[in-house]
């Protein structure tokens, strides 16, 4: 049996409901690109990650650690994310509202605040910024497309992805700044281990 859910339509049902209608009126072609990036959009995040790594190794092995650190940061703001859509427990927008949505409605149960996408996509903006800031940069202006979309798309409330780029933007600035007071002793234990490799090129 599924718990009694929060509805946040209160908060911003209006703003939301202005949001989806504007993407039913919209060209097919900007519907499909947002839909298109809402969906599979976390990929290049991963890329990034990939390609700041890389870069890293040519650096040093203290850069690559940093580097290595993001993905790590990502899961966890991802499931401390988890964690309060748990408690939380806000139903989706398009569950509670009589609106035409681009992306079918997640299932009951499925919550809605705050935002994975949005989590995860800031995380990764504000962790690679401590590898490279114009990868930063570009992950920063991706994060907040990605947040946008989420709304466009029918499938959170604007408050969702809101404190969803809160909570992954924090979450990531405090683990990195963590990470940067003692470079020297992570990067000693992991070059002492099998994962030497991925540090030096």
């Amino acid at each position: 049996m599924i718990p009694v859910a929060f509805q946040g339509s209160s908060i911003d049902g209006e703003a939301y409901t202005d949001v989806v209608d504007s993407a039913q009126h919209a060209p097919s072609w900007l519907d499909g690109a947002v839909s298109a990036w809402s969906t599979y959009g976390l990929v290049v995040f991963a890329v990034l990650m990939v390609v700041g790594w890389w870069r890293a190794r040519r650096v040093g092995a203290e850069a690559a650690v940093t580097a290595l650190a993001v993905p790590v940061v990502v899961v966890a703001a991802y499931g401390i994310d988890s964690l309060l859509k748990s408690a939380v427990r806000e139903s989706r927008p398009c569950q509670t509202l009589r609106v035409v949505t681009l992306e079918a409605c997640p299932v009951r149960g499925d919550w809605s605040f705050p935002s994975n996408h949005a989590t995860i996509a800031a995380a990764a903006a504000v962790a690679l910024f401590f590898v490279s800031r114009r990868l930063g940069a570009v992950a920063a202006v991706a994060a907040l497309a990605m947040a946008g979309s989420r709304v466009w798309v029918g499938v959170h409330y604007p408050h969702d992805v809101v404190a969803g780029v809160a909570v992954g933007a924090l979450l990531a600035l405090g683990a990195m700044v963590l990470l940067r007071r003692r470079p020297e002793s992570l990067t000693r234990r992991i070059t002492a281990t099998r994962l030497r490799p991925l540090l030096v090129s």
